[in-house]
């Protein structure tokens, strides 16, 4: 019989990338790419991951995001593109009609990480939500569209000598599957260090 106070369920993240022009295979898709390639490196606890690529519709990033939570149910949802303040981008209006919780923070962090770079970041919507099912739940976070971008939102500012200069949000993402009764995720510390209290800490896997 499995021990329920180590076992740990199969970690399922989506990744989902909204774009008109590259699910119209008018160019390449970097964002799922550039997501699959940061979290490879991030995370240590073996994950799966689900990926959809889809185009600026508000109805179809709905039905993906509740297909991702409720059917295929993944833990973490990322999605990129889709932001800004352009009439197509609608990517925190959908998240937002399947939320139950919304967790500000993390748009509120991701905009002062880029704001570090250009003054436009100002101008992104990016937000990040709960969604709940009767058994089940998952954190939806909505990132930029760029794989430089998306590096430096989930991983944060070092200098020169390593030090942080602003934290990645993803330092805050394992405490919060935590939270929400999902699989214990652990990462590289030297690209995304977790923080959860004492309380919460768990002996380091085998």
């Amino acid at each position: 019989m499995t021990n329920p106070t180590t076992s740990n369920p199969e970690l399922v993240i989506g990744l989902v990338s909204v774009s008109d022009r590259a699910s119209g295979g008018v160019y390449e898709d970097k964002g799922i790419p550039a997501l699959h390639d940061w979290l490879a490196q991030a995370i240590t606890t073996p994950f799966r991951v689900e990926t959809r690529l889809i185009p600026d519709e508000r109805a179809e990033i709905e039905r993906t995001l509740v297909d991702l939570v409720d059917n295929v149910r993944c833990h973490l949802v990322l999605t990129t593109g889709g932001t800004g303040p352009a009439r197509r981008d609608l990517t925190p209006e959908a998240t937002l009609a399947v939320a139950t919780k919304e967790m500000p923070g993390f748009g509120e962090q991701m905009r002062q990480i880029s704001l570090r770079f250009v003054p436009t970041a100002i101008l992104s919507r990016q937000t990040a939500v709960i969604r709940e099912t009767a058994d089940h739940a998952a954190l939806i976070m909505n990132l930029p569209g760029q794989p430089k971008s998306i590096k430096e939102t989930l991983e944060g500012l070092k200098d020169e000598a390593g030090n942080t200069v602003v934290g990645g949000i993803f330092a805050a993402v394992p405490y919060c599957i935590d939270l929400i009764k999902g699989p214990y995720i652990e990462t590289n510390p030297s690209i995304s260090k977790t923080f959860r209290p004492k309380s919460a800490l768990r002996p380091p896997a085998a």
